[in-house]
């Protein structure tokens, strides 16, 4: 396991995104609509505020104005609330609160991504971005068949790694118009 995801430019936030896979899998929900960087620093504001960031503690709270705070944890704050909440009652249901068995429970590549698809806010892009991470950054074997062609956040190894990676994002956006 590393002992610090390279996705924002807080320390803290990296190393909490990598050590708590709640924190991880909250970052992935918060990371649409605003860069990589406020998305993950998501779940250590959610900590400071509530003091941990357990699936039961989520579950239990009501999120909406943690996330409407200044500064807000998100550009939507009442939506990602409730689908930071959604993701948490579905972890604290079927996994027992242990976020990791998302993948560890998974005994193959198909069952990893049926796992990561019933996860509330989780599309195949994001299946495929979180499926890199798990293989490429925490060694997760199961998780090889979900890596895309294309580079992911699984790709970002450091600063300047995420420097690259959205300066290729954008550059394809811009492409496209």
């Amino acid at each position: 396991m590393p002992d610090q995801l390279h996705f924002t430019d807080s320390d803290e936030a990296n190393a909490l995104i990598a050590s708590d896979p709640m924190a991880l899998l909250v970052g992935f929900v918060l990371d649409q609509q605003v860069t990589v960087q406020k998305a993950f620093s998501g779940p250590l504001a959610i900590k400071e505020r509530l003091g941990s960031i357990d699936a039961d503690t989520l579950a239990s709270a009501d999120l909406e104005p943690v996330f409407r705070e200044r500064p807000a944890i998100h550009r939507f704050p009442a939506n990602m609330a409730k689908r930071v909440h959604d993701l948490a009652v579905h972890i604290r249901d079927t996994y027992d609160g242990d976020a990791a068995r998302v993948w560890t429970d998974a005994a193959n590549g198909d069952e990893l991504r049926a796992n990561l698809a019933a996860l509330p806010g989780f599309g195949e892009m994001k299946i495929k971005a979180l499926g890199a991470v798990l293989s490429k950054r925490f060694g997760v074997a199961v998780a090889a068949d979900l890596v895309p062609w294309h580079p992911t956040l699984g790709d970002v190894d450091s600063a300047q790694a995420l420097a690259d990676y959205q300066a290729a994002k954008q550059g394809k956006a811009r492409a496209a118009r």
